[in-house]
């Protein structure tokens, strides 16, 4: 699911029972267990090891290895070894962090460094309310690995530790800084002298005249609606404003069925009602959708930046995929053409409980040095949020686009947090989206359910409500 790469500081809430049995039984151990007896005591601090890291002691990582692989993750160990020769990196790549590891939280055994990313996560918000998560402030006070005039939180780019930030606490380390758009294969463009549309009308219209050549219009990934969400809720911010954003996440009432939003819902309604999307598209999965766009039987996707990395192994020569912002929609949006949706994603924490919490901190200073981190842009294809990682080096089609992109947004920036947040919101907003594709419901009936599931969520006094 999102290409087994999304965290959520933006997509982090488990769906179903899963996540219920996870929040049960992490709350009901978020004081039980122990296992301070047997933590590696820190170490004298000094301006070469200013996090007090224990010069022997063992460090357990346990990475998600999925689209952006774990070759960085082991390259911060190999980089953390240089410095502490005698510490023993057991390192873990594994699938389903959270059936892994969620026994290991409830027992208060959990690993040093967890990178909490990919479907079946572990519930993010559960583990900030039970207090599973060490507090980063050392580290994002600690000097930089690189260079030690600057402080660690200096060297990453604006936004990401609000984004890892609960209640005034940073707790999370996002990696990669994402994108949201439309993407297209700059080739297949230019033979058929296309240019990517700047509002929502100059799509439709694009999308006619796309068919006439033979191509479906547009695809998505049905079996995880909130890829089409993207788009949706990208159109309804742009037309809305900052504003729109945060009345969303702030669950102030009527706020989906604002005119914005509903004209954001009429706009993604218009390609199922206009036959713009290709036939089947709800049954596919990420892979099969994204497959079916690289073999250009379709001309448009909607996808994250992790895009163009996930497909590499299976994008033919030639193919020169670029990410386009989604277009305006309307000629008087509050936001200029150019805003984007964009947040930092693959959380990386460090449990409470870990038995080495300052090697735990020590790995992330090194896994945010300048080097692991261009190394991860060469070889995930996807941006780090360490400053300045990227620059000299040439990049993809796909990783170009999305800089210039970042780029040409300047300040026209935008997130949403419900999906962190609020789990069952999130679900029903899924739901909704995938019901309006497919012309079963209306944009008026779309936002009604969403609404009732934002006002239940509200309502509820066993959620913890978050501000911005």
């Amino acid at each position: 699911m999102k290409g087994d790469t999304m965290n959520l500081t933006r997509r982090s809430a488990l769906a179903g029972a899963a996540a219920v049995a996870a929040s049960t039984g992490l709350a009901a151990c978020a004081t039980a267990g122990g296992g301070d007896d047997d933590k590696v005591k820190q170490g004298d601090t000094s301006a070469e090891n200013p996090l007090g890291v224990s010069a022997e002691a063992a460090l357990e990582v346990v990475i998600f290895k999925g689209g952006y692989g774990d070759q960085y993750a082991i390259d911060a160990g190999t980089s953390l070894k240089q410095k502490f020769p005698k510490v023993a990196v057991d390192h873990k790549g594994i699938q389903g962090v959270g059936e892994v590891l969620q026994p290991r939280f409830v027992a208060d055994s959990p690993p040093d460094v967890v990178d909490n990313s990919g479907a079946g996560r572990l519930d993010l918000a559960t583990l900030v309310s039970a207090g599973k998560l060490t507090d980063l402030s050392s580290l994002l006070d600690a000097p930089s690995l690189d260079d030690p005039s600057k402080k660690f939180r200096d060297t990453l780019m604006p936004g990401v530790v609000e984004d890892g930030t609960f209640d005034g606490k940073p707790l999370v380390l996002n990696y990669s800084s994402v994108l949201w758009g439309v993407w297209y294969s700059k080739s297949l463009f230019a033979k058929h002298g296309w240019t990517f549309p700047k509002t929502w009308d100059e799509m439709l219209t694009l999308n006619d005249e796309i068919k006439k050549a033979g191509l479906a219009p547009w695809t998505w990934q049905g079996k995880y609606p909130e890829y089409l969400n993207d788009p949706l809720v990208s159109l309804a911010a742009k037309a809305g404003g900052f504003d729109l954003v945060k009345s969303i996440d702030n669950l102030q009432p009527g706020a989906w069925q604002s005119p914005a939003m509903l004209a954001a819902a009429e706009a993604i309604h218009q390609l199922a009602v206009r036959g713009h999307i290709l036939p089947g598209s709800e049954g596919l999965s990420h892979t099969e959708a994204q497959n079916a766009w690289c073999k250009g039987q379709v001309a448009f996707i909607p996808c994250g930046s992790w895009l163009e990395g996930e497909q590499q192994a299976v994008t033919p020569a030639g193919f020169d995929m670029v990410m386009g912002t989604v277009p305006a929609l309307t000629g008087s949006d509050k936001l200029p053409n150019g805003a984007v949706m964009a947040a930092s994603s693959e959380s990386f924490i460090v449990p409470a409980k870990a038995k080495n919490v300052p090697g735990g901190l020590e790995f992330l200073r090194h896994l945010f040095s300048q080097k692991v981190a261009r190394g991860f842009a060469e070889s995930a294809k996807a941006l780090p949020v360490v400053a300045g990682a990227t620059e000299g080096l040439t990049l993809t089609s796909g990783l170009g686009s999305v800089a210039e992109a970042v780029k040409a947004a300047g300040p026209n920036v935008f997130s949403y947090k419900f999906r962190t947040w609020y789990a069952p919101l999130s679900k029903a907003l899924d739901d909704a989206t995938g019901e309006l594709a497919t012309k079963r419901i209306n944009p008026q009936q779309w936002a009604e359910r969403v609404q009732k599931a934002a006002d239940a969520v509200a309502k509820d006094s066993s959620i913890v409500k978050h501000q911005r």
